[in-house]
């Protein structure tokens, strides 16, 4: 039977299980696909705690995951823009994380041959919500913009997504990722205490946008440093909306497939480069969300769902009439 991650009640890592589900079946207008990787990210242990309760509740046994990529094994009735076998991309709130998932056709992007699947999974919910973040902020060529929390798995598509604008960059994060973000043609500055004098250092002629991953006062910092509310998105600090009425725009905002459809394009292309620092089985999911949790992680962690060595032969399983 199909194995699913699942929680039945509020609390840390410790909750989730992997569990038998029964197969779902497509319906009109839906395909089944087979996931081959889903993501994990920070928000959705927020959920699984109860942090969001009053704005999503959970409904136990409650289901975990968004983004996946995997594929396509079953259509439904009056589904003719895919065929069985086809690779996609997709976003399903708190249902990626399962072996077999049924989702509306009309949301699922496809996924080009040559990028890998975990490089793909990502992408319908840290690529667009990096895209979403920059475009807010407006950069244009030879703009000064600071993406905090730089070298995350938001962080590091973000500063990549402004350098594609020609913006100059600059990515606060540990001393330890400096290495990582000026392979991304990043400036890096470290985080911490004293965060504001070393940003005046890195960009003497002032900065022109603001990119908030991480919160923990970067958007003060911002503002202190002469920044345009306009011109600063968060997605970490709520408060500062309220605050200053800096912007806020985030995956939800901006989600289309044809926008995965273009990060994806971008990953082909070899314009864009989703870091992944971790890939753990599905059984490992708790160990997965405690590093995650950590909020050290250089890029991505997912879940792989199909070890790398079967998925020729699952894929060929798929496509035989």
């Amino acid at each position: 039977m199909p194995r699913a991650v699942k929680f039945s009640r509020y609390g840390g890592p410790e909750v989730l299980e992997v569990v038998e589900v029964p197969r779902p079946k497509a319906g009109p207008g839906e395909v089944l696909v087979r996931v081959v990787v889903a993501g994990v990210n920070p928000g959705e242990a927020g959920i699984r705690q109860g942090v969001f309760a009053d704005m999503w509740p959970a409904v136990f046994p409650e289901g975990q995951g968004n983004d996946f990529a995997g594929w396509v094994a079953e259509l439904g009735d009056g589904v003719s823009e895919f065929a069985v076998g086809d690779e996609v991309i997709g976003y399903l709130p708190r249902r990626a994380q399962a072996d077999c998932v049924v989702s509306p056709a009309d949301v699922l992007a496809p996924k080009p041959a040559d990028i890998s699947w975990e490089a793909a999974a990502p992408l319908s919910a840290v690529g667009v919500t990096a895209w979403a973040a920059v475009d807010a902020v407006e950069p244009t060529a030879g703009d000064t913009l600071v993406v905090s929390g730089a070298a995350g798995g938001v962080g590091s598509l973000a500063v990549q997504l402004a350098r594609l604008r020609g913006a100059h960059v600059i990515g606060t994060a540990g001393p330890h990722n400096a290495e990582f973000l000026r392979s991304l043609g990043v400036v890096p500055v470290e985080h911490g205490p004293g965060l504001a004098d070393r940003l005046k250092a890195a960009a003497p002629d002032g900065i022109d946008a603001f990119v908030d991953t991480f919160g923990q006062g970067n958007v003060d910092i911002a503002i202190a440093l002469g920044v345009a509310p306009h011109r600063i998105n968060t997605l970490a600090d709520g408060r500062a909306v309220a605050r200053y009425g800096v912007r806020s725009r985030a995956q939800e905002d901006v989600f289309t497939p044809q926008l995965v459809a273009e990060l994806a394009e971008l990953v082909s292309k070899g314009q864009l480069t989703v870091p992944i620092s971790q890939v753990y089985p599905l059984e490992q999911v708790q160990e997965a969300y405690r590093q995650v949790q950590r909020r050290h992680t250089r890029g991505k962690i997912v879940l792989s769902l199909v070890p790398p060595d079967e998925r020729p032969a699952l894929a060929a399983a798929l496509r035989t009439p």
